[in-house]
């Protein structure tokens, strides 16, 4: 309480108000440049660690985005000037955009490369899916049997968002008191497909042609060898030399990423709704 009070006294209150009676109002504590200075917010979790004898984790989600601020590199350079002495405080970093994490982590020019390790998570297991998914269903009064719940995972590829969101439908589809069919999952998905196709309309509407044809290459399965003739020639890829910028943008874009030399398509349910629309 007294660390909090400390701390508070100097924060400056922001009331947010709708207009729309039905909104919720919110309350923030702003940290503005009359109350801290950048490097009293940097180093504000080691002076209070220190100051209360306690090792202090810090977490901080989707950091990619600081690369998208304006003059992000002397920034970035900032916090790894004052985060790199803290000898109580840690720091743990989440992104979810890899290549964009990868641009401040791996590119030897910016201030965080080698900052501390580099871990890359992988996709949650089916085997850890199951209870979890089964447990919800029986705790609504539901029944749901093992192979249909990793039939949520297989079909979503284990993205965690989207085996939530599926089986939170076929929950819903599902009355009390019943059982999951095998009929169930087809209406589901086409669910899912259609509360997500705006974004995916807004994410392919940019994109060239040539962009769109390497989009129904991978997705028509092929990962690996673009710069063949036969697969050029039947995806109309363009020159050789065109695939390598066509690669590029579209991992900019966050449409697909890179692995083992390989491409595949980020998002999966995108990949399904891409493949029933333009294949």
């Amino acid at each position: 309480m007294e660390e909090a009070r400390d701390f508070l006294l100097r924060l400056t209150p922001k009331l947010s108000l709708s207009p729309d009676p039905s909104s919720e109002f919110s309350v923030s504590l702003g940290i503005t440049p009359e109350t801290h200075t950048p490097d009293q917010v940097l180093n504000m979790a080691e002076e209070i660690a220190i100051r209360k004898g306690k090792y202090i984790t810090i977490c901080i989600d989707e950091f990619q985005q600081v690369g998208e601020w304006t003059d992000s590199r002397s920034i970035q350079a900032r916090m790894r000037a004052a985060w790199q002495h803290h000898q109580h405080a840690s720091y743990c970093l989440f992104g979810s955009k890899q290549h964009m994490m990868s641009a401040i982590f791996l590119n030897r020019s910016m201030p965080f490369y080698q900052f501390g390790d580099l871990i890359w998570l992988q996709k949650i297991p089916v085997s850890d899916w199951l209870p979890y998914i089964i447990s919800h269903f029986k705790h609504g009064n539901r029944c749901i049997s093992n192979d249909l719940a990793t039939r949520i995972c297989e079909e979503v590829e284990c993205y965690p968002s989207y085996v939530q969101h599926l089986a939170s439908i076929i929950y819903n589809m599902t009355a009390e008191g019943n059982t999951v069919t095998e009929d169930m999952i087809a209406p589901a998905i086409s669910q899912l497909i259609s509360t997500n196709e705006m974004l995916y309309m807004q994410q392919v509407e940019p994109l060239s042609a040539y962009q769109m044809n390497l989009l129904r290459a991978i997705v028509s399965g092929i990962h690996i060898g673009f710069n063949e003739k036969k697969v050029r020639k039947s995806f109309d890829l363009g020159s050789p030399s065109n695939f390598v910028r066509l690669r590029d943008a579209l991992i900019h874009a966050d449409l697909i990423y890179s692995e083992m030399k390989q491409l595949y398509i980020t998002d999966p349910v995108f990949s399904l709704w891409f493949r029933r629309r333009f294949s």
